[in-house]
């Protein structure tokens, strides 16, 4: 590193002032030593507590958001650093803070080598106090994120809505929720109110309506855990988790509070559901509408899936802060490769604690080969998956039409939604696809580099792989697309047939009429008997095809065919808000959310030996 020479403020007699021999209060002195800068927009959020680590962990959030791990010293480093000290000034703060001696030429290998890569410094000779260190590009992240509510909002209702967390509020709640179910499943049935509101779109919509009011208030339940735990939400936004829409809760600074806070922060979102199911019991009380009782049933759905372990979910963030590991996923990689024979563990791996690492290390070991197993099934499946996608989407666009022509707006509404939700998983896959096909040419690339034969090996085990899973596809080794099926719910589904018609027989299978012999002596036709009635009423069309051959006359008139319904004047619709699924929240927890917290990053962490 060039030593460029720096200057920095020191302050000027008072007497000089007053007689106005300079023109500012300060004089500049020069020093050799370079003078570090912080990146815009750095914040200090302490030290990680409840850590699954055996080493003490702090965390610093960049202007852009992205959560770093430093050690210790690093940690010191970076709090000494103003803008105003010049390295060997840094050095004697940073000695009397750490109980060791680092010189000055440790501070500026520390600042140089460590900090300014992780984009926390700015690097000496730059202007600008703006930086761009490395983020994480995992694949299962929330993408394109939008903020709903801002982080003044969400502190005002945040604060508004803490009390329902303290602990005599949350058992009351708790206990009259469990008075609400055993009614609700025990008693009265659960599934009826579901199918009366299948009959009617405009209850439909309203449970729609209602499924994402329970998403929001799930983020609230995120964010005023945070507020009562001590620490400061953010921003409440939505973006895309993997192929569905995702709300999420920036809640980062819970990191620098306790693991109780934290565990209550990601239990937050769940317990505010089950507050918005009293809500609900409540309007059904009020008004007797079954609408009610059918949301309180898809919230139910949505509590579940929200403590499931995977993903981004909130049961991964449950997971994590039981661990005291920030982010799951970074872990992945390193506890794979500590377990091949021969390996010895990576430091990642060998600075867990060990409760932290068996918790981990089960977590890897179920969901690696479960995450593979759905993703080989996805591909084998993958025509009929295309297929009935994009025939189901065909029908539900033309019945959407069709409903808004024939003046049925409630009908079309729903159309609108489910046409919605079914281009929602088309466009998403799409866009999984290509970022896992970028993502393995990247992956192959960096493993291969510098040995060309390792790279047509790899490369041509990925053609042969490619190549017989397209013949599988093409020659229909792979299972058929699903044929159409009536609608469950006809009113739901404009212009789809209630009944499917039937393929015509092949002409080898059909019966022929029988030639009559020549030789043989033709019979008369019998004359039919008169009816015992002369009053005689017209029949139905059902009795008109029916009959005894013999007692009805032979006529040369086409036999009809089958023949296709009038279409209903409605068509049903698919949520995931409105379903048994529904989106999770990030937290990156994206909490539903993939989670309801932006984790630090574990490719972000750096040790700090000179």
């Amino acid at each position: 590193m060039t030593e460029s020479q720096k200057v920095h403020p020191g302050p000027v007699g008072a007497a000089a002032c007053e007689t106005g021999d300079v023109a500012h209060p300060y004089e500049y002195t020069e020093t050799l030593f370079p003078v570090p800068r912080l990146g815009a927009g750095l914040q200090f959020l302490g030290e990680y507590q409840g850590s699954g680590f055996t080493e003490r962990k702090y965390l610093v959030r960049r202007g852009d958001g992205q959560v770093v791990q430093l050690s210790r010293l690093l940690y010191l480093v970076a709090q000494a650093i103003d803008g105003v000290r010049d390295t060997e000034t840094v050095s004697y703060r940073v000695s009397g803070r750490y109980g060791r001696e680092v010189s000055a030429d440790n501070i500026e290998y520390l600042i140089e080598q460590k900090l300014e890569p992780l984009g926390i410094t700015v690097p000496f000779g730059q202007e600008g106090d703006q930086v761009a260190g490395p983020t994480t590009d995992l694949l299962l992240v929330l993408k394109g994120h939008r903020v709903i509510f801002r982080e003044r909002q969400v502190a005002r209702i945040a604060a508004a809505l803490a009390w329902l967390h303290r602990p005599p509020v949350v058992v009351l709640v708790l206990s009259a929720a469990l008075c609400v179910d055993v009614w609700l499943f025990a008693v009265h049935g659960a599934i009826a109110p579901v199918l009366q509101v299948l009959e009617q779109p405009v209850l439909m919509l309203a449970v729609f309506a209602l499924i994402v009011a329970s998403l929001v208030f799930h983020e609230f339940g995120h964010a005023s855990a945070c507020r009562y735990g001590g620490a400061r939400p953010g921003s409440i936004g939505c973006g895309l988790f993997l192929i569905w829409p995702s709300m999420y809760t920036e809640v980062t600074d819970v990191y620098r509070i306790g693991r109780t806070g934290r565990i209550r922060t990601d239990l937050g979102g769940i317990y505010f559901n089950v507050v918005f199911v009293l809500g609900l019991a409540l309007a059904y009380v009020l008004t007797g509408q079954p609408l009610f009782l059918a949301a309180i049933y898809l919230v139910h759905f949505e509590i579940l899936e929200q403590l499931l372990p995977v993903v981004r979910l909130d049961g991964y963030y449950i997971l994590g802060d039981l661990a005291g590991i920030p982010d799951l996923f970074g872990k992945i990689k390193p506890i794979l490769r500590s377990m091949l024979p021969g390996r010895a563990p990576s430091p990642e791996v060998a600075g867990l604690k060990r409760p932290a690492r068996i918790m981990v290390t089960a977590w890897v070991v179920t969901m690696v080969p479960l995450i593979a197993a759905e993703l080989g099934y996805v591909l084998w499946n993958l025509p009929r998956l295309l297929t009935t996608s994009l025939r189901s989407l065909a029908e539900q666009v033309a019945g959407t039409w069709s409903a808004f022509a024939d003046g049925q707006t409630s009908a079309g509404l729903v159309g609108v939604v489910g046409s919605f939700m079914l281009i929602c998983p088309l466009a998403g896959a799409t866009y999984l696809a290509v970022r896992l096909v970028g993502r393995l040419v990247k992956v192959i690339a960096r493993a291969t580099e510098g040995n060309t034969r390792l790279r047509v090996a790899v490369w041509g085990g990925v053609l042969v792989g490619s190549g017989a899973l397209c013949a599988a596809w093409l020659t229909g080794m792979t299972p058929e697309p699903l044929p159409r099926q009536p609608p469950i719910a006809p009113i739901l589904q404009p212009g789809v047939p209630t009944v499917r018609p039937t393929a015509a027989a092949p002409a080898a299978e059909r019966p022929t009429p029988a030639t009559p012999d020549p030789a043989l002596p033709t019979a008369p036709p019998e004359t039919p008997a008169p009816t015992a009635t002369s009053d005689a009423t017209p029949s139905s069309p059902a009795a008109t095809t029916s009959g005894s051959p013999s007692a009805s006359p032979v006529t040369n008139a086409p036999t009809p065919g089958p023949t296709s319904p009038k279409p209903s004047p409605s068509r049903t619709s698919a949520s995931p808000s409105a379903g048994p699924s529904t989106s999770p929240t990030p937290s990156t927890t994206p909490s539903g959310s993939p989670s309801p917290s932006v984790t630090p990053s574990e490719s972000q962490s750096a040790t700090e030996e000179p």
